[in-house]
Order: C-alpha cells, then sequence, then structure tokens
C-alpha cells in the first residue's frame, strides 16, 4: 500500500505522513441526507462494512474515550466501559465530541485529534490486513493496517462492537 498524495490534507493525514505510515485515501461524495455516515461510505466505496469503522465519542466516568467499531454494527456500551475499567459509559454529547477532537460530526477520525482520548479499538479490526476509518471529514476515509491505527492512537483492542443486521 503506498501514499496517495491529495490536496485532501487534514490533521488525520498529517499524523500518517509525518509516522511514515503507509496508507491510501479513498474520497468519495458525502450526501447530506444520508441516515448513517460510516453506511455511507462503505457504499460509497464498494467496500464492506465490516471493514470500515466508525469512530464515536464516549464519556466514561465524566472524561471522554474514543470507541472505533465496524460501521455493520453498534458500540456495547458495557463492553466498553469494561475495556477502560470502568462500570458504565454513554454516548457524548455532540458538541463536546466536535470541540474535543476537532472534526466535525461524520468526519471524526480517531487520528489527529486536538486532544488524544483513550481509545479502544474493535478487535475485529485485527482479522483484516487494512481498515478504513475516517479521514478527518465526511466524504474521506483512510484505508491504513490496523496495527498502525491501534499505535498512533495508543488504543487496547476488545470486543466492543455488536453486529445488527
Amino acid at each position: 500500500m503506498g501514499r496517495k498524495s491529495s490536496s485532501k490534507g487534514t490533521p488525520a493525514t498529517a499524523i500518517l505522513a509525518a509516522a511514515g505510515v503507509p496508507f491510501v485515501l479513498h474520497p468519495y461524495t458525502h450526501d447530506p441526507a444520508a441516515a448513517s455516515y460510516g453506511t455511507e461510505a462503505a457504499e460509497a466505496l464498494g467496500i464492506a462494512p465490516e471493514k470500515v469503522f466508525k469512530t464515536l465519542m464516549v464519556e466514561v466516568e465524566g472524561r471522554l474515550a474514543v470507541g472505533v467499531v465496524p460501521v455493520s454494527g453498534n458500540l456495547d456500551l458495557k463492553a466498553f466501559a469494561a475495556a477502560l475499567g470502568a462500570k458504565k459509559a454513554g454516548m457524548a454529547d455532540p458538541a463536546a465530541a466536535e470541540r474535543r477532537t476537532g472534526y466535525v460530526l461524520g468526519g471524526i477520525s480517531p487520528l489527529g485529534q486536538r486532544q488524544q482520548s483513550p481509545t479502544v479499538v474493535d478487535g475485529s479490526a485485527l482479522t483484516f490486513e487494512t481498515v478504513l476509518v475516517s479521514g478527518g471529514k465526511r466524504g474521506l476515509d483512510i484505508e491504513l493496517a490496523p496495527a498502525d491505527l491501534i499505535r498512533l492512537t495508543s488504543a487496547v483492542t476488545a470486543a466492543i462492537g455488536t453486529r445488527t443486521s
């Protein structure tokens, strides 16, 4: 996998470039009427939704944390809390998520956030050679090796995703 140069630079792509991590940008046309940003990305790019991961901001005992799960499912809040040694978690306020990360909803990347937060990546990511995550804006995904994603976000892995059918 090589680096695809583009004028679509974001803090996420800058972090990857600075670290010398191979990645591929996958731009697509974002539809403002789309019901789910992650599902929209998977469909627009023609990639299995199990391989496309969404970034969710979660509040755990008064602090923000990041959950990265396949767009084909949901975040198991109880499992997420347990992965961080807490008893319970809830979805973060959208405005707080945007302030913390520096990204807009639908474009929150786990990489290059304004303030790094504890991060948990669903263990299913490790079953793929590469995964896709938001590139830092709506209509842009980044493909990279899950090990690089985990290393650059200082993430832990755990079974935090649930499948929906």
